[in-house]
């Protein structure tokens, strides 16, 4: 009865994990959306947004804390507990991203934006796609998907600068939108920031299900452009 009760706690913990993380990969590809739309409204609802998201990652944490201090979990278990405390955090973190894109929103205002910003969908499509396969790396144990996923940051490392090769020459025809450009690449490169940190999270999964962690080589900025 008492390891009955004690895998559906666990089981209560990755659900939880999952919906954060859904709700936080919606939240990517819409502060792309809202940015390009310079929608204020919708950006202002994403920042107010982020309390919740602190909320969940703050209720994870402790509840697995309790499973620990309180169930003496084994040793797989300790490890999966272990994991959400960090896998939630790197969600935290990512949804950080989202709220740093809706401040770049509200900074610019109803300026237009230029066409450098066209890989901006593709890479807040690319990172949301890599964190929802992560979760389910996750919630199947799957560590070969895992370690499978941070290769595909190479693409949204491309996207990156691709963005700021075109944002360079935008400034050299427009040099009085310097400000602008700076901005934009701050959302860009927070967009690659969020890729890296899924990551993080396939190093967790893979530590869930191996005990053994290691790094990933994504953890990196991303690479000056060339060119």
């Amino acid at each position: 009865m008492v390891r009955s009760n004690f895998e559906r706690e666990l089981q209560k913990l990755r659900n939880q994990i999952l919906t954060l993380g859904s709700q936080v990969g919606e939240n990517i590809v819409l502060s792309v959306d809202v940015l390009l739309d310079r929608n204020i409204i919708a950006a202002r609802r994403l920042i107010a947004g982020d309390k919740e998201v602190n909320q969940k990652r703050i209720k994870i944490m402790n509840e697995a804390l309790t499973l620990i201090a309180t169930q003496q979990p084994m040793a797989g278990d300790m490890r999966l507990t272990a994991a959400a405390l960090e896998i939630s955090g790197e969600l935290e973190r990512i949804n950080d991203y989202v709220k740093g894109i809706a401040r770049i929103t509200l900074m610019i205002g109803p300026e237009p934006i230029p066409s450098a910003l066209d890989g901006l969908p593709r890479m807040a499509e690319k990172t949301r796609d890599m964190l929802n396969r992560a979760l389910d790396a996750a919630s199947r144990s799957d560590a070969d998907l895992a370690r499978a996923i941070p290769a595909e940051d190479d693409e949204v490392d491309e996207l990156f600068n691709e963005t700021y090769r075109r944002l360079v020459t935008f400034v050299s025809q427009n040099p009085d939108k310097i400000e602008l450009a700076n901005h934009l690449e701050w959302a860009a490169h927070n967009l690659e920031r969020a890729a890296d940190r899924v990551t993080n999270i396939c190093e967790w999964v893979v530590y869930i299900t191996t005990g053994e962690y290691i790094e990933m080589d994504s953890e990196l900025e991303a690479p000056p452009p060339q060119g």
